[in-house]
């Protein structure tokens, strides 16, 4: 059987994927590197990073960073030697995050500030620090990962802030960006069939809820939102901008 033949897409393109030892970050990372791009992945957990490397060899090229999204200082650096040593960046994605759900009176401050730094400080961090190579080569794909939690939900005040956050964050980048043919749009996930959903003790009930709320009566697979991100990350949109794609099987609420 004759071997398969990748597409070359992204050919001669860096993406930077923050996040990219978790599943969906993981997902993006092989669509791109499979199709031509050169992926830095880059993750806070240095053995989920090797393994995820390990796991993408034969997808393309990729490369590793062990990143924390709240030091402003470390992200410079990592967006400043992805440029250093590969002359460009096209292309960010930012799939960090983590809810840490509870209560809005019984919620710690501590609870609030984790969840919002991650998601929304620390998107806020990776974006700024993209932007400027992006500017200065007048290109770039800025793909941020929201979530349909940004609409509200009960016991997550913190996840859906930031969340929400991120996608006026976005709608913001998209404005001021797009005179430099930089497009910023965000991706909001329902739930997604995740290994870290898995090892939840209540997966089984919160899988079937979210079936019978979707109107596609499944849950969302990793590889539904990648396909996303390689959309995005397309020249083919090239006039999207500031959009946020609900990949939710239907639920948006």
């Amino acid at each position: 059987m004759a071997a398969e033949v990748k597409s070359t897409e992204f050919s001669g393109q860096v993406a930077l994927i923050v996040g990219g030892a978790g599943g969906l970050g993981r997902e993006s990372a092989r669509l791109l590197a499979s199709r031509g791009s050169h992926v830095v992945i880059a993750d806070i957990n240095e053995s989920a990073l090797l393994a995820t490397a390990g796991d993408l060899a034969d997808a393309g090229s990729v490369s590793t960073a062990v990143l924390d999204v709240t030091d402003t200082g470390a992200v410079e650096s990592a967006v400043q030697s992805v440029v250093a040593d590969h002359g460009r960046l096209d292309i960010l994605v930012t799939s960090q995050g983590f809810p840490q759900d509870g209560r809005l009176t019984d919620m710690t401050d501590e609870q609030w500030h984790n969840v919002v730094n991650v998601c929304l400080t620390g998107t806020f961090n990776c974006i700024r620090a993209a932007a400027r190579p992006m500017i200065k080569q007048e290109y770039g794909r800025i793909i941020t990962f929201a979530s349909r939690a940004w609409h509200g939900n009960p016991g997550q005040a913190n996840y859906s802030a930031a969340k929400a956050g991120v996608v006026g964050l976005t709608r913001s980048v998209a404005k001021e960006l797009g005179r430099y043919s930089i497009t910023a749009n965000a991706i909001a996930p329902g739930l997604i069939d995740t290994e870290s959903l898995r090892q939840l003790p209540t997966y089984d009930s919160i899988a079937e809820r979210a079936v019978k709320a979707n109107s596609i009566r499944r849950l969302g697979l990793p590889e539904d939102v990648a396909a996303m991100v390689g959309y995005l990350a397309s020249p083919a949109a090239g006039f999207l901008t500031g959009e946020v794609v609900h990949v939710s099987g239907g639920r948006f609420s």
